[in-house]
């Protein structure tokens, strides 16, 4: 399965990529918002999903809520699902009289089950049996170290790098380079496979790594960049990369 192209590592993103959260939060969300009479097709779920993506993408939004609300995480939660409602077609004026009732709801009812997918353990052994450098690159703000190992796939990688660790968040290019120096890897040694588009192949790409985006659902009609829908089709992807 190595590559002939110069490939020599393959680093991944962690939540949403290697890591799921069931049922996703933005389902639970979008059902529990139906039940208070807002209509939402699929169209609304996957423009309120690339919204996501881009507010948590260290986005300026964000930055402004973290910075209105860091001493009250109550009012923060408010504020995101204020927006995320807005994301999914609400009146303005609706979405500021529902977001407290969504908030709570999120918070009082969502317990997700942690899993890694079948797909994704399937790949793994493949690749570092075949000789690639492996490492999870994470806009965590603590290591995840722990989190790898509870999953039992801490064996596969070189090393993991939370974003708060060195205070570079993607799509900054720091976080990619630092773990590029560590490794004593350079960019074009590398793919870096992740769901967010405006994190993890601008982040990637700003930093010279080669993105794949890991998309399933198809969130993200128009990539311009190379997408797999599922772990299984890696290999493919990588034997294409030129």
């Amino acid at each position: 399965m190595i590559s002939s192209n110069g490939l020599k590592a393959i680093f991944f993103d962690l939540d949403g990529t290697l890591r799921h959260s069931v049922p996703s939060g933005a389902d639970v969300f979008s059902d529990y918002v139906m039940t208070l009479g807002l209509p939402v097709d699929e169209a609304a779920r996957l423009r309120a999903m690339r919204w996501e993506h881009l507010y948590w993408a260290s986005s300026v939004d964000l930055r402004d809520d973290l910075l209105a609300h860091s001493e009250d995480t109550e009012n923060f939660w408010i504020q995101y699902s204020q927006r995320r409602l807005v994301a999914l077609g609400a009146a303005p004026e609706w979405a500021v009289e529902f977001a407290p009732d969504v908030s709570r709801h999120m918070g009082e009812f969502y317990k997700p089950e942690s899993i890694v997918p079948e797909d994704v353990r399937r790949v793994l052994p493949k690749l570092k049996e075949a000789g690639y450098i492996l490492g999870v690159i994470s806009n965590r703000d603590k290591p995840f170290q722990d989190l790898l190992q509870e999953h039992g796939i801490d064996g596969f990688f070189e090393f993991s790098l939370a974003a708060g660790e060195v205070n570079t968040f993607k799509p900054e290019p720091g976080v990619f380079e630092h773990a590029l120096r560590r490794m004593n890897l350079s960019p074009q040694d590398v793919i870096y496979v992740g769901d967010n588009y405006y994190a993890d192949v601008v982040g990637a790409r700003r930093a010279g790594l080669r993105p794949v985006l890991y998309d399933p659902r198809g969130v993200f009609p128009d990539p311009d960049c190379a997408t797999i829908r599922s772990f299984d089709e890696l290999n493919s992807v990588i034997k294409a990369i030129e």
